[in-house]
């Protein structure tokens, strides 16, 4: 199969996702609705006379900003598990590993406890604070490893990372065991989820996330070098030290837009990345936008899983991908050692 042809089945399962994601709820919505209100919005074309008036506020105001935001979050979990597989030369890599999770949850946790969570200055708050704290972690990580090793090698970055993420997690349980009456509300953040969140935040999210994967294509050619490892890379003259102090301050940009909109939810930035190799190759200028775009389908699959299965609760869209990422872990970590 032509990788043009692989990469047209990619794009339809992204498109596929998202009128399945924006038509299927308590009231189902046909495509061919979606495309009328759509067209409705963006050119001011009329709509039927027999048409629902319920369908325009429900599409535009409430399915298709939890299907945006679900779709951008999925793509920059891809986009970071590819590049941290790359500089990290580790099938099992990801941003969260960085500690941009448990940095973010810490600051989370620490809005929730605080009163700032509540209200309306609590929708701009929990996810400023929780950026900030996921960047700070990632700073603090990139900035101990080159105190450690100024040369930046891969083994430092994961275990420098690894302890600042096993810290923040500590602090973070400390704050939820010493404030129990905010516990759930904190599980419930950590597991992640898209309820309740505007265009705003999908806007957010959505720009960074093309913002960066601009950044990531500029630096494919890199990328592709340090596929084989950093003495190659060195050999082909890529400056290791600047490129991955670059790669990894964008990636914890990305990872950490996303956890502070939408909580943490693994797995997606292994599986997307994985899949996407074995189906369309190696070159990062294809494989970048390819995994955005699975990703995305895959996240918005799994929200529509995570709203409808146990309709009208809503299960945590984290337990949702968690429940097919760790099988396709050991599939990854066992394939990997037979190797």
């Amino acid at each position: 199969m032509r990788t043009r042809t692989k990469a047209g089945i990619v794009i339809l399962a992204a498109v596929l996702s998202l009128l399945a994601g924006a038509g299927i709820g308590s009231v189902f919505v046909s495509p061919a609705d979606i495309c009328r209100v759509l067209a409705n919005r963006l050119f001011g074309s009329p709509l039927p006379e027999n048409f629902s008036s319920v369908t325009p506020g429900l599409v535009l105001n409430i399915r298709l900003p939890r299907v945006t935001l679900s779709f951008a979050a999925g793509a920059a979990a891809a986009m970071g598990g590819v590049v941290m597989q790359s500089v990290l030369k580790n099938p099992l890599a990801s941003p969260y590993g960085l500690g941009v999770s448990s940095g973010a949850g810490l600051g989370a946790a620490l809005v929730i406890v605080s009163g700032l969570g509540a209200g309306a200055l609590g929708t701009l708050a929990l996810p400023a604070v929780s950026l900030a704290f996921g960047l700070a972690t990632v700073g603090a990580a990139i900035f101990l490893s080159s105190r450690l090793d100024r040369s930046l090698s891969n083994n430092t970055i994961i275990l420098t990372g690894m302890v600042l993420s096993l810290f923040t997690n500590a602090l973070m349980s400390t704050v939820s065991a010493a404030n129990p009456e905010y516990s759930q509300r904190i599980l419930l953040w950590q597991l992640g989820s898209f309820s309740g969140r505007g265009w705003e935040a999908s806007a957010m999210v959505a720009a960074v996330a093309a913002v960066c994967l601009v950044g990531f294509l500029r630096l494919s050619p890199e990328l592709d070098a340090m596929t084989f490892g950093e003495e190659q890379a060195r050999a082909l003259g890529v400056e290791l030290r600047r490129v991955k102090w670059v790669l990894i301050v964008l990636v914890a940009a990305l990872t950490g837009t996303s956890v502070a909109f939408a909580g943490v939810i693994g797995f997606v930035d292994l599986i997307a990345p994985h899949v996407v190799r074995r189906f369309i190759g190696a070159r990062h200028r294809l494989v970048l936008p390819m995994a955005a775009l699975l990703g995305g389908a895959f996240m918005t699959v799994c929200d529509l899983a995570a709203r409808t299965l146990a309709s009208p609760s809503e299960i945590p869209v984290g337990s949702i991908t968690a429940l097919i990422g760790a099988p396709f872990f050991l599939y990854v970590y066992f394939s990997h050692r037979r190797r």
